[in-house]
Order: structure tokens, then C-alpha cells, then sequence
């Protein structure tokens, strides 16, 4: 019956050109409503979005203070951009590093120089800074200083690259994101991409890993051998490892720069507990010498805390000296005048026999983790 009113002029009409605008206007209306209702779901529905926002604040003000201005940042660069370094807030330089002075030199001619003296090297393709560089050692011998050291006199712009930074939950993000290290790179050139224990990120691949982590590693592989293209591309990839033998042949090849950061011997010792000990008060009889023979198998880390404890022995003794005091002053008030009016005791320089003290602990604690897991790592 209804349709039988409607006129079938109407049907057969066609519409005008207000109506069409109108109609073109409302599905125009709709599908934008749609689609930042379901843009505003996903956004809702993702656990990470906070830290995305919070990791593109923290990349507008990095790139700001290293001075990095009229360059356009991909969403997937932003999130790299939030790791970078300042150089000029690196408090490290070569100073800081004892005992490897080889090494410092070695790095300054291969690493530094075609950098900081780009015009020398222009139009050679062998006189250019190398693509990969591998710092490998026990741990605790200086291989993450030595890389802050590099970028801190090189004047590289340093991106201090995490494994967590390129997990995503989505399929296919991490691809991008390893992507994105590179564009980043090529932008902020000369720069340093820094990966710290790099053998838990790039290790042997074998059939038994997850194909996320397979397709991100090739990724990374590859992006970082088509570097070559360009053989001017001052981008240098700078890992550190105190495990080289489970690295991946293909990363190994990649980095033909490489650097054995040793336990140091008695020399290197010496230089280390003097610099350690360089802004403190130190007792005139101390032989640091010796204390360097009696540290054998020490690391430059082990002979920082071995440091520390030794003040902190005469940290105590203050301490302690001042709590006996103060008991004895509260009983009779003649000898609280005393205290009152006593020039405040400073605390006394670190001695020969805080130091060997210091060692005997030192060696304690190292020999009773060595049976549980350290032993296994010197002999692999």
C-alpha cells in the first residue's frame, strides 16, 4: 500500500545537485566520525600509548638540546630518538679511562679522525670509519666506558639502543622500528648506535627461534649491510659483549674493527687505583704498587669497589669514633662544654691497611661465587 502512494516519478528522478552535495556530505560525516571512533578504540585499547607520548617528549627535547633542528621525524624514529645522548652531557672522556692507552690510540686513528677530519678522507672509499666496531672482554674492564669515551670526543650524536626498544606486541612493528634506528642514524649523521651486551640481542640464529625475532634480526642485518651503499654514511655500529663466541657469524663480519679489553695487568692496575684515588684523601704511606701485585684477576671494576669499601672503612671509624663521644658527653655537663666547643674531627685518609682490608673482602666474596656460575663463564 506504501509504495503504491509513492509517485513513480520520484523513483525514476534523477537526484539534484543539492541533494547529491548533502549525501556526499553526510557519508563524509560518518566515515570520519567512524574512523576516529575506532582510531580512538585502538589508542584506548593499547597498553603502550602512554609511554609512545611520553617517549616523543623525551625525543622533542633530546633533539632540541643536541641542536637538531628542521628534521622530520617518523612516529617510529621518535621512539629511537628517545634513547639518544647528548655528547655534551657525557661527563666521560679519554681522562677517565686508565690502562688503555693502546686501545684509545687505536680508535682515535680508525674511528675519531675519519670523522672530525672528514675533508682528509673525501673520494677514498678504504679511508673511511668502519661500519661495525666490537668492544669484548671480561666484564667490568671499561668496554661501556670506552664507547661513551668515543662518542663523548668524537662528537657523534650517541643512541644508546636497547633490545627492549625494538620488541613490540604488534606484528610487524619491530621491523619497522629497527628501520627506523637507521633513518635516524642517516639523519643525525655522525652518530653511534650503541648496543651493550650485544650478544643477547644478535646471537647465533637457529631454527628454534621465534619469527618475530628472526625477521628483526634479518632486518637489522640488512639495513645495516646496505649501509655500504653509501660509503660516505658516517654511521657506526658499536657493540659491546664479555661473550664473543655467541655471537652470529653474519654480526661478526659486520664488525671487523674489534677490540680484546683484557683483565688488566699490574701496570694497568696501578694507573687505575691512581686514578680512582686521585680526588680523595689518601694516606702519603700508601704504595699503590703493591696493592696493584696483590690484585691479581681484578677487574677495573672490582678495584672501584675495592676503593669504596676502604673509604667506607674510615667512614665507620668516624662514625663510630663520634657515637662514643657523644655517649660520653651526656654525663655531666662539663663535658658536654667540651664537646660543644671540641673542633669538629674530620675523617681520617685511607691507609695502606684499609685497602688490604678492602682486598681480603674482596676476594672472599669473588671466591664464593666463583664455584656457583662464574667459574663456568672464565672457562667457556
Amino acid at each position: 500500500m506504501v509504495l503504491k502512494e509513492i509517485p513513480t516519478e520520484s523513483l525514476s528522478r534523477p537526484l539534484s545537485r543539492n541533494e547529491i552535495v548533502g549525501l556526499i556530505f553526510r557519508l563524509t560525516i560518518f566515515g570520519a566520525v567512524t574512523y576516529y571512533t575506532i582510531k580512538w578504540m585502538v589508542d584506548a585499547i593499547d597498553p603502550t600509548r602512554k609511554q609512545k607520548m611520553e617517549a616523543q617528549k623525551q625525543a622533542e627535547k633530546l633533539m632540541k638540546q643536541i641542536g637538531v633542528k628542521n628534521v622530520k621525524l617518523s612516529e617510529y624514529e621518535m621512539s629511537i630518538a628517545a634513547h639518544l645522548v647528548d655528547p655534551l652531557s657525557m661527563q666521560v672522556t679519554w681522562s677517565d679511562v686508565a690502562g688503555l692507552d693502546d686501545v684509545i690510540a687505536e680508535l682515535k686513528d680508525t674511528v675519531i679522525l675519519p670523522i672530525q677530519k672528514r675533508h682528509l678522507f673525501e673520494g677514498s672509499r678504504l679511508l673511511q670509519p668502519p661500519k661495525g666496531v666490537l668492544l669484548y672482554g671480561p666484564p667490568g674492564c671499561g668496554k661501556t666506558l670506552i664507547a661513551k669515551a668515543t662518542a663523548k670526543e668524537a662528537g657523534c650524536r650517541f643512541i644508546n639502543l636497547q633490545p627492549s626498544t625494538l620488541t613490540d606486541k604488534w606484528y610487524g612493528e619491530s621491523q619497522k622500528l629497527a628501520a627506523a634506528v637507521f633513518s635516524l642514524a642517516v639523519k643525525l649523521q655522525p652518530s653511534i648506535i650503541f648496543i651493550d651486551e650485544i650478544d643477547s640481542f644478535l646471537r647465533n640464529r637457529s631454527s628454534s627461534d621465534h619469527e618475530a625475532t628472526a625477521m628483526m634480526k634479518a632486518q637489522f642485518m640488512s639495513l645495516w649491510d646496505g649501509l655500504d651503499t653509501d660509503y660516505n654514511c658516517q654511521v657506526i655500529v658499536m657493540g659491546a659483549t664479555n661473550r664473543p663466541q655467541d655471537l652470529d657469524s653474519a654480526i661478526l663480519r659486520r664488525m671487523p674493527t674489534r677490540f680484546h679489553i683484557n683483565q688488566p695487568n699490574v701496570k694497568q692496575r696501578e694507573l687505575i687505583l691512581d686514578l680512582i684515588l686521585l680526588n680523595e684523601k689518601v694516606d702519603i704511606h700508601v704504595n699503590l704498587n703493591e696493592i696493584a701485585r696483590e690484585t691479581e684477576g681484578f677487574s677495573g671494576s672490582d678495584l672501584k669497589e675495592l676503593c669504596r669499601d676502604a673509604a667506607m672503612f674510615c667512614v665507620r671509624d668516624y662514625v663510630n669514633c663520634s657515637d662514643t663521644e657523644e655517649r660520653l658527653v651526656q654525663i655531666t655537663y662539663f663535658k658536654l662544654l667540651q664537646y660543644t666547643f671540641k673542633v669538629k674531627q674530620e675523617i681520617r685518609p685511607i691507609k695502606q691497611q684499609d685497602l688490604r682490608k678492602a682486598i681480603g673482602k674482596m676476594r672472599r666474596s669473588k671466591e664464593a661465587t666463583v664455584p656457583n656460575g662464574l667459574m663456568h663463564l672464565t672457562v667457556d
